[in-house]
């Protein structure tokens, strides 16, 4: 049952939930910590801990990749950032991270006009593979059909497909559009793809045979959307209805599970647990990452919305490093603000309502708690 708030006399709209009017109940049940199992799978690749490193600049590069693969999560390079249009960005990521707020969007549009080079997707890419671990890349739909032949022939294991907003169906009236269905079959590679914030969405994107759907915009600590274009996911309600496609998909195509990837909108490790509760199988995390002392934005974080050079939709923002990529991950952690030891977090909040696995987890129950709530 769904409720619709009257917003005027010729339009209603539906009452939708963020993250932070959701609490999680706690069970007369509980485990031990040491006894949760925080593992999860996409396709044939398993990792130890729900966590896909967002494809940003301000967090992903080669080697923080390697670190969080390392760790046991999975990190995504753009394959559209200044890791690919540059063969030493390290001067350019000095100069966006050196500009003035004045000047930060006009200094991110002029780094991001350089072109791809696909000989840099390949170099990127066999950097990763390397070093043993998952190789995952993101490019946009708009990039996808003019760079994917040599994303797939450098080695990737995984292929996200990531934008603001990706449907099944792009109609076009200028070019022909990228047939996602037909992309995705022909393709040899797993794809992860998204953002979706409805249901009608994701299931047609979960019928397109796509592995993973993410669920929301991404980026939200940096985007503008909702300022310039007016949209916005409250994420609990969407990860939610996302999760009521899956379950559906699945009755429909005889048992086939998509996995749920919120991205975007989880800030604090509270956040990051609720997520889970909400029908999540793993969580998107960018300006968690970017607080890292190893992350490459040298305490700034931008998306690649924020880049754009008609339409700049995002923001550089300033932000505190807390410790290193281990320490917000797994700890220990020495602040009380929820910005270190997610996945210590994550462990505590399933022992304390009796779930050993994170599947299960998806079943605890929460309540809506529209108020500030700490």
């Amino acid at each position: 049952m769904t409720q619709e708030i009257e917003i005027g006399m010729g339009k209603s709209g539906r009452m939708c939930y963020a993250l932070d009017d959701v609490a999680i109940v706690p069970s007369r049940r509980t485990r031990d910590p040491q006894d949760v199992d925080t593992s999860w799978q996409v396709d044939a690749y398993q990792f130890d801990i729900p966590v896909v490193g967002a494809p940003m600049d301000s967090s992903m590069s080669p080697e923080t990749i390697i670190e969080l693969g390392k760790l046991g999560g999975l990190g995504v390079l753009d394959l559209e950032g200044v890791w690919t249009r540059y063969e030493d960005p390290e001067s350019q990521l000095k100069k966006i991270a050196q500009a003035s707020e004045e000047d930060a969007t006009r200094v991110l549009q002029e780094v991001y006009a350089e072109p791809i080079k696909p000989e840099l997707i390949t170099a990127r890419i066999q950097q990763i593979r390397e070093s043993g671990v998952t190789v995952a890349g993101a490019l946009t739909p708009q990039r996808t059909q003019e760079f994917y032949s040599t994303v797939v022939e450098a080695g990737v294991d995984l292929f996200v497909i990531r934008g603001t907003a990706v449907s099944a169906e792009h109609i076009s009236e200028s070019h022909e559009p990228l047939n996602l269905k037909k992309f995705i079959y022909e393709l040899d590679v797993p794809v992860i793809v998204g953002g979706a914030g409805t249901y009608r969405a994701a299931m047609h994107l979960m019928r397109t045979g796509a592995a993973g759907v993410l669920v929301g915009n991404g980026g939200s600590a940096v985007s503008s959307s909702r300022s310039i274009l007016g949209m916005h996911v409250p994420m609990a309600t969407a990860i939610a209805d996302i999760a009521a496609a899956r379950k559906d998909y699945m009755e429909e195509s005889d048992g086939r599970y998509v996995q749920v990837i919120a991205d975007g909108g989880l800030g604090i490790s509270g956040n990051f647990v609720k997520a889970f509760a909400l029908g999540a199988d793993a969580v998107m995390m960018g300006s968690a990452l970017a607080r890292s002392t190893s992350a490459p934005g040298q305490g700034m974080h931008w998306g690649r919305e924020a880049t754009h050079h008609s339409l700049p939709r995002g923001r550089r923002v300033e932000l505190e490093p807390v410790g290193t990529m281990e320490e917000i991950l797994t700890g220990p952690s020495h602040r009380a603000d929820g910005s270190m030891n997610y996945i210590g977090a994550l462990k505590r909040a399933m022992s304390s309502t009796g779930y050993t696995d994170l599947r299960r987890f998806q079943s605890c129950p929460v309540v809506a708690t529209p108020y500030e709530h700490r």
